[in-house]
């Protein structure tokens, strides 16, 4: 079959550019697939937890707090959406910490108005500067949730229900259903509730243990082709041993005047840019408008080989915001690479190791130092944050050559970002894939000397 092929093409070459070029669009678009599992982050996922701390007359009280078990994907403003449909005709009576965006019809009722009688409500969470009488515990911060590994005191929140028309006992209280999360936007996929071991909660002194009378989970997981349809992020490459800079590939997050995809952008040099960024689309929300270059991308990372030590070697990293309307909160990067279990120093982000795959140290999570660079700005002058790395030399595994000097892949805020094909990558002088230009270098090299030393 295989002789069959390259008699039909009549060319090695072509074959082989076809096959580049299909691993070219493998590698730019293999985040289309619609699985929720994530290499570097096997064990990642949303776990809601509803707790019923108390009957009531009609009803129970519960607590719902929601877990972010994933260690570099977050939820940003302004925030997460969770919606459920009730399984009987239950209704919301009130709420601490949290919402609902509509009432919906609460005729029937003559006396007390519920806070929702919505058979599918829709919860959200309170903002900041919420009066204490309205908050509990974890509650009231936009929606906002921290991934696990970067600020786990704050990768979670909580709000109160009470919940009226809804069984007085275990055996009668029915688990919601359909359970959807937004974080705003789409891109999680919500299991069915299921009934778990109270959860145990132990006093402030140690002494005492109290269990919730009945406790369910439900788990959410995130997909990046759920999310989006086109990347939100690219890598371009560089290096001190080669002069070529390894741009983005064309159109990696969409084409410019693509009115199919996202093809909408303005140059930084119009002089109407600030009343363009300023203007919202008709539903109130700001979409991306994304400064014009060839990529598309909101986001960029670049990734430079600096220096080169006797024992050591640097890279640069440089993060640029190319979208108008969006400032990253609390942005993270995660970066594989083989010689970060030799990472010596690091410059201006705090650093954490990941081992998804047990005692193999080579994933770092990198993110800004607060209240410094922990806020990556919109387009413009000031809309990028950088670092450098320091690593110690394995002499058993270090190499400039074949691209070994950049990383194998990197996330920006827990999405894959795409990578340039592996035939572009800076390669050393010495190991040129144009031997033909070394040999006729060498041959004028060579001529030159004969001439100096005949004069």
């Amino acid at each position: 079959m295989r002789s069959r092929l390259f008699s039909s093409t009549g060319s090695v070459a072509e074959l082989t550019g076809f096959g580049l070029l299909l691993l070219f669009l493998l590698s730019c678009f293999s985040f289309t697939s619609t699985e929720a599992y994530d290499a570097l982050d096997p064990n990642g996922n949303i776990t809601i937890k509803w707790d019923v701390m108390s009957w009531t007359p009609d009803g129970y009280v519960a607590v719902v707090t929601m877990y972010n078990f994933q260690q570099y994907r977050h939820i940003q403003a302004p925030g997460w959406t969770l919606g459920w449909t009730w399984a009987k005709k239950e209704v919301i009576w009130s709420m601490m910490g949290a919402q609902t965006t509509e009432q919906g019809d609460c005729s029937r009722f003559k006396g007390n108005t519920p806070h929702c009688c919505k058979k599918d409500p829709t919860v959200v969470d309170l903002l900041p500067g919420t009066p204490y009488n309205q908050q509990i515990a974890n509650c009231c911060k936009g929606g906002v949730i921290n991934s696990w590994a970067q600020d786990p005191a704050n990768a979670a929140s909580s709000f109160q229900v009470s919940v009226g028309a809804a069984g007085t006992s275990n055996k009668t209280v029915k688990l919601p259903k359909n359970f959807t999360l937004k974080a705003p936007g789409p891109g999680y996929t919500c299991g069915p509730a299921k009934i778990v071991k109270s959860t145990k909660f132990i006093s402030g002194d140690k002494r005492r243990v109290t269990q919730a009378l009945m406790t369910w989970n439900v788990t959410c997981t995130y997909s990046q082709f759920l999310a989006q349809k086109t990347p939100t992020c690219c890598v371009s490459l560089s290096s001190f041993y080669n002069d070529t800079i390894v741009n983005c590939p064309t159109c990696t997050c969409g084409c410019q005047n693509n009115t199919a995809g996202s093809g909408s952008c303005v140059n930084p040099d119009s002089p109407h840019l600030a009343s363009v960024v300023s203007t919202p689309d008709k539903s109130g929300n700001y979409e991306p408008l994304i400064q014009c270059t060839s990529h598309m991308c909101p986001i960029r990372v670049h990734w430079h080989v600096k220096l080169n030590y006797k024992d050591y070697w640097r890279v640069k990293i440089t993060i640029t915001n190319f979208n108008y309307r969006m400032n990253y909160t609390l942005w993270n990067l995660v970066a594989q690479h083989p010689n970060f279990d030799n990472i010596t120093q690091l410059f201006s982000f705090n650093y954490k190791s990941l081992s998804p795959y047990g005692d193999l140290n080579d994933t770092a999570m990198l993110w800004g130092v607060k209240f410094y660079n922990d806020l990556l700005n919109q387009a413009g002058p000031l809309g990028n944050v950088q670092s450098e790395l320091l690593f110690r030399k394995d002499q058993n595994t270090f190499t400039f050559d074949k691209g070994w000097a950049f990383p194998r892949r990197v996330y920006f805020n827990g999405d894959n970002c795409v990578m340039p094909p592996p035939e572009a990558y800076p390669y050393l002088p010495n190991a040129s894939s144009r031997p033909a230009m070394s040999l006729l270098a060498t041959v004028l090299i060579s001529l030159a000397l004969l001439l100096n030393f005949a004069l």
